[in-house]
């Protein structure tokens, strides 16, 4: 019997007595579940997906298969004015004493509208950022391609009629984007580029299979690949020729509104100088570890000179994709072995490249199926490759970061047991809002404290590379923390970005130059070490609240089974009645 029976059951058996002698210890009466809650959860994801119809394909509602996104000014215009109304429902529903479930679902979504508001009408991303608009073609149709979820054929018609709308939905980054900060437009320029060859290439080898001998089917196909890929070619003109040129803007969004983001999306409001002080503080410990570690290897080298002397051990450009494959089998049986999480399915994901079009400094990431994707299965790690163009400087800088050692270190954080496990936990999520919605501190964090917790649990038998890999990855993640409020909030530049993660993480130029450009377009990716702190101060409180009865793995499979909620509600799901500091 679930805790909130046990509490509706309890009340009612002591109805009879209360008007005699009546007890404050009794449970109040839980709230019934909301039919108009209910609604509202349903409303808000039908609005939502209807502006974001490959999100949509993506999380398994095919209905909006054909369907292409609408960034243009009116569309934009109608999607707050349908926000404003749901805050307003929502509102009116949390004023009435909502079901713990429904409460936590609240909660998120207002969170989620209000995160969204302050992009579309405070910090106007739509108005500042190409990388938005070039980014979808690729997405809205890799989604259809990717995953056998219909017959080639249908998913193929569904791809005719979203590419048919895509030389109009890029004509919205002309007409919506102005003065944009230079290095959005360098990463759109990227993204533009590969999305041309990922379409003249990769969509169109899918295509001559897909079609199955259905000549009015490939005539219409052609034809409107023709135009994406004119229409690819012109948006990349016109983002190197016109808009570079005039792209002066600040990518800097400002403490208040760094606060704010930070409360929305992730139920933090520590004040911005502690939070600092925080991240700083762990950036410090780290390296002095990092140092320690190093000395360990060899005493006789620089840390600097000791990291990279392991990044000589690195995938060539041919044999990066298998190297990552063969990292994953090890890794599984690890946690199976020293019972670090329950592992609920026998699926391994497909380790494949990172498609062209997402290739905007992300050097791994983890794609897996949509929660009400009732088909298609396949979850896909994707590795990025190097590029084609990029001098034999930047090609081996890039296949530096993928050292054997850190190789173990990404597969730990983006498969086992990091963001495919937490995945594949997906069908134990309570609710509809639980498995549609995610928090970055909570997914990152758990991803990035993964890193850590399997090296403390003998993962690489005490091999002094292994625990310099994981405080590498640390280090990055605690040089995002610090450059990106930097960055937003004290006026640093990207290159002196750069220049932190060179001095304190020991990072190739090449690959410290994306890792702080990504903080001027992902202002909060302080989410991994926060999220990954916050995890360690849960399972610390946990433990001593659970005593002698504590077990890591059911800590973990409590953690997981959850959902991607905020941390502030685990916490309140996890320790009922905790009122201790999330830090």
């Amino acid at each position: 019997m679930n805790l909130r029976a046990s509490c509706s059951l309890l009340a009612c058996a002591c109805i009879t007595v209360v008007s005699c002698a009546p007890d404050k210890n009794i449970p109040p009466v839980e709230p019934a579940a909301s039919p108009a809650f209910r609604q509202f959860v349903d409303d808000y994801f039908k609005a939502y997906f209807e502006f974001n119809p490959s999100q949509a394909t993506g999380d398994g509602f095919h209905e909006y298969d054909s369907k292409l996104e609408d960034f243009s000014a009116s569309a934009i215009d109608g999607r707050v004015a349908a926000l404003r109304s749901l805050a307003t429902r929502l509102a009116a529903l949390q004023h009435d004493k909502l079901a713990v479930e429904e409460s936590v679902d609240a909660e998120i979504l207002d969170g989620q509208i209000k995160s969204e508001l302050q992009d579309i009408e405070v910090l106007q991303t739509w108005h500042k950022n190409p990388m938005g608009y070039v980014g979808v073609p690729g997405g809205a149709i890799d989604v259809l391609m990717k995953r056998d979820f219909a017959p080639a054929q249908d998913r193929l018609r569904s791809i005719v009629a979203r590419m048919q709308g895509i030389p109009k939905f890029l004509q919205s980054l002309k007409q919506n984007v102005a003065e944009p900060p230079k290095e959005f437009t360098d990463l759109a320029i990227r993204m533009a580029q590969g999305s041309v060859g990922f379409f003249k290439d990769s969509v169109a080898t899918w295509a001559k299979t897909a079609e199955g001998g259905d000549k009015r089917l490939k005539k219409d196909f052609d034809a409107a690949n023709q135009a994406v890929v004119k229409a690819l070619e012109e948006t990349t003109r016109y983002l190197k020729n016109d808009l570079l040129p005039k792209s002066k803007g600040s990518y800097a969004i400002g403490a208040k509104n760094f606060s704010d983001k930070l409360a929305y999306d992730d139920m933090v409001d520590i004040p911005l100088d502690r939070l600092l002080a925080i991240g700083q503080a762990n950036l410090d410990k780290d390296y002095n570890d990092f140092v320690e570690t190093a000395k360990l290897i060899d005493p006789t080298k620089s840390p600097a000179v000791v990291m990279k002397t392991i990044t000589n051990d690195h995938p060539t450009e041919n044999n990066l994709i298998p190297t990552a494959k063969n990292t994953l089998e090890s890794i599984r049986q690890f946690i199976v072995n020293h019972k670090i999480v329950t592992i609920p399915s026998e699926v391994r994901p497909i380790v494949t490249e990172t498609p062209p079009y997402a290739r905007s400094g992300t050097f791994a990431s983890m794609d897996t199926p949509g929660p009400y994707e009732r088909k298609a299965k396949e979850a896909f790690y994707y590795v990025t490759p190097v590029e084609k163009d990029w001098t034999p400087q930047h090609k081996d800088e890039h296949l530096r970061g993928y050292s054997r050692p850190v190789l173990d270190m990404i597969s730990i954080h983006e498969v086992y047991p990091g963001h495919f496990v937490q995945f594949l936990y997906v069908s134990k999520f309570p609710t509809k809002t639980r498995k549609l919605t995610f928090c970055s501190s909570n997914v990152e964090g758990w991803a990035h404290y993964c890193e850590q917790m399997m090296v403390e649990q003998g993962f690489g038998n005490s091999d002094p590379k292994i625990k310099l890999a994981q405080l590498s990855e640390a280090l990055l993640r605690d040089c995002r923390y610090v450059v990106g409020i930097k960055l937003h909030t004290q006026g640093m530049r990207v290159a002196d970005g750069a220049k932190v993660f060179v001095d304190k993480a020991f990072m190739e130029p090449a690959n410290a130059y994306e890792e702080a450009r990504r903080g001027a377009y992902n202002p909060t990716y302080l989410y991994y070490t926060l999220g990954k702190l916050q995890i360690y101060k849960l399972r610390e409180d946990y433990k001593r609240a659970k005593g002698e009865a504590f077990s890591l793995e059911t800590f973990h499979n409590e953690f997981v089974k959850q959902g991607g909620i905020p941390l502030k509600l685990m916490r309140q799901i996890l320790l009922p009645g905790d009122t201790q500091p999330m830090l």
